[in-house]
């Protein structure tokens, strides 16, 4: 028996084990019967224990079969996963590959996707995740390049400049900043900020603290990875958070424009050697507000 069919066999023996019943297996896979019957035998007697014991009460599983069930699930899993994956490589050969932590809001990712497509690149291919997870994406090849948080241990790799896009301070409508012009950082006491954790990206989040201590602000930080966390953080009047979007329209959310650029959000593009191409690489920047 080789490997197609043991897992044809398997099939089987899984789907007659869970319908306990060899015609509603039959009808379930699309088939008759009788090559039902014998592929289970087949497989009984490659594995040489006995997985389902018939009668005229149904059919049911042998202590070896209930053993076994689970492990040909798994098996059968795991092949599928396979597949796919192989699909999945197949569909994305060529395909360029970029990595964005998820702070930069969604017409930014499409202006990114856009631009690195109008360079003649076939597909481009974007994924979101913190920067530590993107900068090993990008190390071990799973990735052609990376926009990650600045500063950010990046190893070996190659980057490009340090990108400042700006960044707006969001308030629970409430807040007495909401209505403010321009307020000062120090008249957002009295809340937690919610920001990324340390975890994603050790030196970003060290200078972020920084930046907030220099400012005159002692507040607690509550973790967010994403936009979204943030966003209902703020709605829940829980914390005060930023935002790379100044047109973020939310209930029970407010705007807020804070002078200066101290906390925008501070990237860089990373790649491995020799990476995508340098007109690549300027599109992809060049698409970030500044």
């Amino acid at each position: 028996m080789t490997t197609v069919d043991l897992l044809r066999h398997l099939r089987l023996f899984v789907t007659v084990a869970e319908e306990a019943h060899f015609g509603r297996a039959a009808d379930r896979l699309g088939m008759t019967q009788p090559p039902v019957s014998q592929g289970v035998q087949r497989l009984e007697q490659r594995l040489g224990v006995v997985l389902l014991s018939r009668g005229a009460g149904g059919v049911h599983l042998t202590p070896a079969g209930t053993d076994l069930l689970p492990r040909a699930r798994a098996l059968l899993e795991d092949a599928q996963r396979f597949s796919d994956d192989a699909e999945r490589h197949r569909e994305n050969r060529g395909a360029l590959r970029i990595g964005v932590v998820p702070q930069l809001c969604d017409r930014q990712v499409a202006a990114i996707v856009s631009a690195a497509r109008g360079t003649g690149s076939r597909v481009v291919i974007a994924s979101t995740a913190p920067t530590s997870e993107l900068v090993d994406a990008v190390t071990a090849g799973q990735l052609d390049c990376a926009l990650v948080h600045h500063p950010a241990l990046i190893t070996a790799l190659d980057c490009g400049d340090v990108l400042k896009v700006p960044r707006w301070f969001l308030v629970p409508h409430d807040h007495p900043t909401a209505t403010a012009a321009a307020p000062a950082v120090r008249s957002l006491r009295g809340l937690p900020i919610a920001t990324v954790p340390r975890s994603h990206g050790t030196a970003a989040f060290d200078l972020f603290v920084d930046t907030v201590h220099a400012k005159g602000l002692d507040p607690e930080f509550l973790p967010a990875a994403t936009d979204r966390e943030t966003v209902a953080a703020v709605a829940a009047g829980r914390a005060v958070g930023l935002t790379t979007d100044p047109r973020l329209d939310a209930p029970g959310v407010a705007v807020v424009t804070v002078p200066g650029d101290d906390f925008a959000l501070r990237l860089r593009l990373v790649w491995r050697a020799p990476g995508p191409p340098s007109d690549v690489r300027d599109a992809i920047e060049s698409a970030l507000p500044s």
